[in-house]
């Protein structure tokens, strides 16, 4: 006999089983549990790639800006040197260099 033996009464195929509504619903809600932490996992990805990039950023403008404090302090050195100033004063303000008779030794 086939699937329907006697009349109104439905004989089971071998090999396939009726599925529950609490089945399908199992299913589905680990299906969206591994779609979630695949998200996730996605989003944590994305954001550890961000934020590498803003650290490299930062490093390199880190390098920038310690490049630029030492050419600064090179600079500052420079403008305070004694043979500059002297310079100045000679050529800018009309001073010259005190003679030895001009000057008294303090002790």
């Amino acid at each position: 006999m086939g699937a329907v033996g006697m009349v109104g009464k439905v004989e089971k195929k071998p090999g396939k089983k009726l599925r529950s509504p609490g089945g399908v619903a199992l299913g589905l809600l680990l299906m969206g549990i591994f779609i979630g932490e695949l998200l996730f996992y996605t989003w944590c990805r994305v954001q550890y790639t961000r934020v590498g990039y803003e650290i490299s950023s930062a490093s390199a403008e880190r390098a920038r800006q310690v490049k630029l404090q030492k050419e600064l302090q090179l600079e500052l050195a420079r403008l305070k040197s004694p043979e500059r100033l002297a310079g100045i004063a000679e050529s800018s303000m009309g001073l010259k260099r005190p003679t030895s008779r001009q000057m008294v030794v303090v002790e």
